[in-house]
């Protein structure tokens, strides 16, 4: 198959599957349909029970120097794996897949059942069967380095090349992955891949950005972020990094941020009333209570320094980038994929849509919605 630079449209019908540990919906029968509904797509879309079949590690790498020029004695990165490497005559690894989380969540998020069940088990389009794959915690995420391991507002303002720079080293010094048959990234996620197809072109074979584009973060997507930052540093208790419990700028903000996840159909279905936009928010800040303030101020300004534009045209890997119509932070009436695919000279954009049954951006947390699209990427693959 072989991909050129033009704008694709999925019109295959999306079926929900009553599978999902993140964030996950169970269509009742019952007279409670409406409150069923509306908890459950309120669970949680950064938190998930660890998988016991994946293989879990860190790698340390000394006085790493980040971009902005502030240096760590020490940058711990954690990782899990499925699969077993496989070599090829020359003895290198030739089917590592990296599998890349998105802003606030780590590597375990992309271990729950339901993408265990839709991405990788076997015959589906990742069988840890035949790839190995590789789940890093991001720098400033889950239990990799981050500020809220002890050096809180003095930890280094990474950004997203620094995240790239450290999954880069996870793989060749660590693991002693030369080449990427893919990679799969969501949200965050998906900006990374972008650049790791621009920094290190001959990589790897393949990229799938789900829910991003090559741009800087602008418009919604930017205002959102700027109104959860002002607001946690605002906050007289957030004391510049000091605090000693959750600031309530944060946990007052993360509504919006959970309601900016969300699709507006989906929204309207589960929120029909006064009283289920009471239980949304207060279920949205229960949700925020674990989260650390800044852990996430820095991974949501982390991604000031991110814009692939400029250089899309020096991508040498096939692209298969997937966005859904109802996502508010990578808006499709903009209608500005089709002319940064164009770019790619082996690209292909596919926009899936959305219903009151999908999730808007957070449809990345369930892959049983889009694993067809995963399947045909890997088969695109030389």
């Amino acid at each position: 198959m072989k991909f050129t630079g033009r704008y694709f449209v999925s019109i295959s019908i999306v079926v929900v599957a009553l599978a999902g540990v993140i964030v996950h919906v169970a269509w009742s029968q019952s007279t409670e349909k409406g409150t069923t509904m509306q908890q459950n797509a309120m669970a949680s879309p950064w938190q998930a029970a660890r998988n016991d079949g994946a293989a879990e590690s860190d790698a340390v790498f000394k006085n790493y120097k980040f971009r902005d020029g502030e240096v760590l004695p020490e940058v711990r990165i954690h990782y899990a794996t499925l699969g077993t490497p496989h070599r090829d005559d020359s003895g290198q690894i030739d089917n590592a897949v990296l599998v890349v989380h998105w802003t606030g969540s780590d590597g375990n998020a992309l271990l729950s059942k339901n993408y265990m069940d839709a991405l990788f088990a076997p015959g589906k389009p990742l069988d840890a069967s035949r790839y190995f794959l590789v789940f890093p915690d991001n720098v400033g995420h889950g239990r990799s380095s981050k500020p809220s391991d002890g050096l809180r507002a003095q930890f280094p303002k990474y950004g997203y090349g620094d995240m790239v720079d450290l999954q880069y080293r996870l793989l060749t010094q660590a693991l002693g992955v030369k080449h990427l048959r893919a990679i799969l990234g969501m949200s965050m996620g998906g900006m990374n891949a972008w650049q790791w197809a621009e920094s290190h072109p001959d990589f790897m074979d393949g990229i799938m950005p789900v829910v991003s584009m090559p741009i800087p973060v602008s418009g919604r997507n930017l205002l959102w972020r700027r109104i959860v930052i002002n607001s946690i540093q605002s906050d007289p208790d957030y004391k510049a990094g000091d605090y000693s419990s959750p600031p309530a700028g944060w946990i007052k903000s993360f509504p919006l941020m959970r309601m900016m996840l969300d699709g507006v159909p989906h929204l309207q279905e589960v929120v029909p009333d006064q009283a289920a936009a009471d239980r949304f928010i207060a279920e949205a800040q229960k949700q925020a209570m674990p989260t650390d303030a800044n852990d996430i101020l820095y991974s949501l300004r982390s991604s000031s320094d991110y814009n692939p534009d400029p250089e899309l045209h020096s991508i040498k890997a096939i692209v298969y980038a997937l966005n859904f119509s109802d996502d508010a932070f990578n808006p499709a009436e903009l209608q500005n994929m089709d002319g940064l695919i164009a770019k790619v000279p082996h690209g292909r954009f596919v926009l899936q849509p959305g219903s009151a049954q999908t999730f808007g951006h957070l449809t990345m947390a369930h892959p049983e919605l889009w694993a067809n699209h995963v399947a045909e990427f890997m088969q695109a693959l030389p």
